[in-house]
């Protein structure tokens, strides 16, 4: 029964990441990159930090675990948010969702090379699936898919920002409730992100004008991607473990694409299902 739950929050958690791509590109309409982050952490902090206070669940972080949650606050959300706002500006919410899918490849191998952890069938069967989803991206977007390279690295970036998340992540899930260790992460990026938006977006902020649907979108990435998709995130890693959590990523691609068809109008083509 505890692992049916785990499997089902993965679901969820990858529904939610899925859907934030998109969610981000309505944004990304109105409003700019790092601004859209902005509001994300704000909203995201507010509502975690009222619902730990109210529930009287704030817990105390413990000396030798305090460097691992800066760390895992600096790989996510603070570079990853960075570097996955400007990649998603410049390439399609699905081909975004297809570089993403590669976070089991890195995390594996990372989970490999630190851990000596050792390789399943399962753990094989998603490095192969992710390996052949972004040959079939690489041989069939030479015709059928405009990218910008530049939005590329930029999303690999995020992708070891991630791995490095989940990484850490596994020394802190059975430690802490998953509402408090997200509530933290989130906290300690917004401190780091704030001098960078401030820097370079906070000029723009007098100007900007309110948009229905975009503050909608930005809700909707608080709420089930910073919070909900997150909390489901660690809460599985604390059950089936990371490596084996990071595969469900593989299914990313598939509801990207539908939803961006569905709600964007995003053309659906057989590469980017793989």
């Amino acid at each position: 029964m505890k692992n049916l739950r785990a499997y089902i929050s993965i679901l969820f958690s990858m529904t939610f990441f899925a859907f934030s791509y998109v969610w981000f590109k309505i944004a990304n309409q109105s409003y700019r990159p790092l601004t859209i982050v902005f509001f994300r952490l704000a909203i995201s902090v507010v509502a975690l930090s009222l619902f730990l206070y109210l529930t009287k669940r704030f817990e105390k972080i413990r000396k030798e675990d305090r460097k691992y949650f800066f760390f895992i606050a600096l790989c996510e959300p603070f570079l990853y948010f960075i570097f996955e706002s400007h990649g998603l500006a410049r390439v399609s919410s699905t081909v975004a969702s297809v570089l993403i899918a590669t976070i089991p490849v890195f995390t594996t191998i990372g989970a490999l090379i630190l851990f000596r952890e050792k390789l399943s069938r399962l753990n094989y069967a998603g490095i192969i699936t992710s390996f052949a989803g972004i040959l079939i991206f690489i041989i069939a977007g030479e015709s059928n898919l405009s990218f910008d390279i530049n939005g590329i690295i930029l999303m690999l970036s995020a992708v070891l920002c991630a791995t490095g998340y989940s990484l850490i992540l596994r020394r802190l899930a059975n430690k802490y409730s998953p509402v408090y260790i997200v509530n933290v992460q989130n906290i300690v990026g917004f401190i780091l992100f704030l001098p960078v938006f401030l820097i370079s977006e906070g000029r723009h902020l007098p100007g900007m004008v309110f948009n229905p649907e975009a503050a909608l979108a930005i809700a909707e990435l608080a709420i089930f991607a910073s919070c909900g998709a997150f909390i489901l995130f660690v809460y599985t890693v604390r059950i089936i473990g990371v490596t084996r959590a990071n595969l469900f990523a593989n299914i990313i691609p598939v509801l990207t694409a539908l939803f961006a068809y569905y709600t964007i109008g995003e053309i659906i083509t057989i590469e980017k299902f793989t």
